[in-house]
């Protein structure tokens, strides 16, 4: 989702540390907070500022893209939307240097092709002349937006080459490679160009070796939500011109995976695509195909009506021709992010050659970021001014396939975020599923830089106490396990509360009643009863625990293994290996620090609980203070 609403930031210059400093030393966090929408602007900056993730400097954050290793450094490059497109660099997945000062951008709208924007896309990494490449989507008319009839020429898909090490991106000087969506078409939108190589299709499709291929993200107007794909016509090392193939992938509008509990609804436009192959150890070109893409959809069945309902999804399948075009059938779906206001994902094939990668011994990965919006894509009434910045990207994260064996029964056999991959002896079953977890490096190294490390024992719990020690400050990781009793009654619930104190709590949980992990901010800031666009609703998120062999002979519940990572406002929930939510938590009271167990409905046991404070600062070049 591209943001077209303006909002006005102070410039990089005037958050000098000292004077921000001044500003943040006047309000006093031990009383209750007055409307903050009508403090000074940039006297927010600090509360709620992350400083382990990736965000620019000041200003907003939109959607991650751009992302590429530089074959000449081996460096990272992570990009992201932000008065046109800015980024920053990367060793390790865990340190960010800003591309240029102040988080500039290294590609800004103005050219013949984008005079009013530029959206996402993505680098190929040795193009033109062996340089690293971007096609990305010029916009000449705004607005757009999938509920409205689409003006042709609105998107198209123009090339621009890396200078100065990725710091600018030069727009070649002729008009868009893709000039306009496929002819007699009455698309949706036509936008995100994802490239990629793949042996896979070099095969099926007949291309030669090495082939660069994209896929383009949008939908047909009462049809459905697709992705559009194109070829590199060959023999062209100038990528001027671009074969259309087909709707690669395509969905009757606003239906659903199967129901919207596990995998949302497909909806009425497709945004982002990115298409991958992976294997249980990560990214493999002969793997498994996956996509992920963010789902535009409404309430209405039929009529497409404006709302404001966002899936970010994930789907694996299978492709085969179909009359001469080439079609995928997804085998199985679900949800990257749980949060509402996660969404936009944008990854990169991350080689074993990658300076990241040679430092943590990892073989080649595929390497996701998504984007946790401020104020839920720019309708709430959040004091952004008051803050200075808005959004942020999330922690990035490592996809694979993952197994877990579990009893073969009717949980198993349902239709959902999984699929059948194998039977095995003594009533079991293999089921196959997307893994996704928190990068390598940046979970170790919270955990060896740790400034605190409380650990807190475990054990039989069945009601709500507060741990023995809690952290001195609002950036830390947290991770244990819950062992829950066979087939718990549907009361049952058990978690933890953090960023708790007198007046603030969230609690963070699952329930067994409908299999989700839910994250209760209804008392979770106290600065949302004083001012509006602080949005403190529940946000849940579906997750199953299977009946898995016992150490005997009999069954048991899959235990629940889980890593909250809190980093200012920001709250990633991980669990299983397999799910994720992530939300934002504005906590105002200095003193809403505590951790505690959440129990209800009956007793579980906890493993220990370890707590690591400090997190990393991501970004020890910025000025201090900032």
């Amino acid at each position: 989702m591209k943001s077209t609403v303006s909002i006005a930031f102070l410039a990089a210059p005037a958050l000098g540390s000292g004077h921000l400093i001044a500003r943040q030393s006047s309000l006093d966090y031990n009383a209750a907070p007055p409307n903050l929408s009508t403090l000074a602007n940039a006297s927010l900056y600090g509360i709620w500022r992350p400083k382990a993730h990736v965000l620019p400097l000041y200003g907003s954050t939109g959607d991650p893209c751009m992302h590429y290793t530089d074959p000449s450094t081996g460096l990272f490059h992570v990009g992201y939307l932000h008065e046109g497109a800015s980024g920053a660099t990367t060793s390790d997945l865990v340190i960010y240097t800003d591309l240029n000062p102040n988080s500039e951008p290294f590609i800004r709208a103005g050219g013949v092709n984008d005079p009013i924007a530029v959206f996402d896309g993505s680098v190929m990494e040795r193009g033109i002349n062996g340089t690293p490449t971007l096609l990305y989507t010029s916009v000449s008319y705004l607005p757009i937006q999938w509920t409205i009839r689409y003006t042709k020429g609105s998107e198209t898909q123009s090339l621009a080459m890396a200078a100065d090490g990725g710091r600018n991106f030069s727009k070649l000087e002729h008009g868009p490679v893709i000039p306009a969506p496929p002819f007699a078409l009455n698309v949706t939108g036509f936008r995100d160009p994802y490239v990629f190589q793949n042996p896979q299709f070099d095969r099926i499709l007949g291309s030669s070796n090495g082939t660069w291929y994209t896929t383009i993200s949008g939908g047909v107007h009462d049809q459905g939500p697709s992705l559009f794909l194109y070829r590199q016509y060959e023999k062209d090392p100038d990528f001027q011109t671009w074969e259309y193939l087909g709707q690669w992938w395509h969905e009757q509008a606003n239906t659903t995976w199967m129901g919207e509990d596990w995998a949302g609804r497909w909806g009425f436009n497709f945004e982002v695509g990115n298409l991958f192959t992976l294997d249980q150890a990560g990214y493999n070109s002969e793997g498994e195909i996956f996509v992920t893409m963010g789902a535009e959809w409404s309430y209405a069945p039929i009529v497409p009506q404006v709302s404001d309902n966002r899936d970010m999804l994930w789907a694996a399948g299978t492709q085969s021709l179909v009359d001469g075009e080439l079609k995928f059938e997804p085998t199985m779906a679900g949800k990257l992010d749980w949060g509402r206001s996660a969404y936009a994902a944008a990854g990169k094939h991350l080689p074993a050659s990658s300076l990241p990668s040679q430092k943590s011994g990892a073989r080649d990965r595929f390497i996701t970021y998504l984007w946790l919006t401020g104020n839920f894509y720019g309708i709430l009434d959040f004091p952004t001014q008051q803050q200075n910045w808005t959004g942020s990207l999330l922690l990035p994260r490592e996809l694979s396939v993952g197994y877990i064996a579990v009893v073969d029964n009717a949980l198993a056999r349902e239709k959902g975020s999984w699929k059948i991959y194998g039977e095995t002896l003594n009533g079991t079953v293999m089921l196959a599923t997307l893994q996704q977890s928190i990068a390598r490096e940046p979970l170790a190294a919270f955990k060896q830089n740790a400034t605190n490390v409380i650990t807190q024992p475990g054990g039989q719990v069945s009601s709500n106490r507060t741990f023995d020690q809690s952290p001195s400050s609002k950036h830390y990781i947290l991770s244990t396990s819950i062992t829950f009793p066979s087939r718990a009654n549907n009361d049952l619930k058990a978690g933890f509360t953090i960023l708790s104190g007198r007046h603030e709590r969230t609690h963070i949980y699952y329930q067994f009643s409908n299999e989700s992990i839910i994250v209760d901010r209804s008392n979770s800031s106290a600065a949302a009863t004083t001012t509006p666009g602080i949005n403190t609703d529940n946000e849940a998120g579906k997750l199953r625990l299977f009946d898995v062999p016992g150490d005997g002979a009999g069954s048991k519940v899959e235990s629940l293994d889980l890593t909250i990572v809190v980093d200012g406002g920001i709250v990633e929930v991980h669990a299983n290996g397999r799910f994720a939510l992530s939300t934002w938590v504005w906590s105002w009271h200095e003193g809403s620090k505590d951790i505690g167990f959440f129990v209800g409905g009956g007793e579980v046991q906890f493993g220990e609980v370890g707590v690591w404070e400090g997190l990393v600062d991501a970004w020890p070049l910025r000025s201090p203070g900032e």
